[in-house]
């Protein structure tokens, strides 16, 4: 059956984005490779069966407009946990920035934040 593997992700700055993703997120860096003579960069949460963000550096205009307006202002990404208290206290420490205290909903425990460039994302450990 066919899966989604990965997806674009503009950056401004590889780079400063590998940083965020592997430092303040915790994830694997599963390719950094520029042999090509084009930089190919794909980071995924740890043990992650699901798509990787393939870090991309915005070229055109068009591509640097989109930068940190990728979902249109609505979560873009859900990063689902088994363990939100763990995950929520570690991402804190590395300063990401929560838009909102943790709440409980019926589908599990949330809180959206942002990512270095403004994207919204849903850290989610579902009930």
């Amino acid at each position: 059956m066919p899966s989604i593997a990965g997806v674009n992700y503009l950056v401004r700055d590889v780079d400063e984005a590998l940083a965020y993703f592997a430092g303040g997120l915790g994830f694997d860096v599963l390719e950094d490779d520029d042999s090509s003579g084009r930089r190919r960069v794909v980071v995924a949460p740890p043990e992650s069966s699901g798509a990787a963000l393939v870090l991309k550096l915005a070229e055109t205009d068009e591509q640097r407009a989109a930068v940190g307006r990728q979902g249109g202002g609505v979560v873009l990404f859900f990063l689902e946990t088994d363990d939100f208290e763990r995950d929520h206290t570690r991402m804190r420490k590395a300063k990401v920035t929560f838009r909102e205290e943790p709440r409980h909903e019926a589908y599990g425990t949330v809180a959206v934040f942002e990512d270095l460039y403004g994207n919204a994302w849903d850290l989610i450990q579902p009930a």
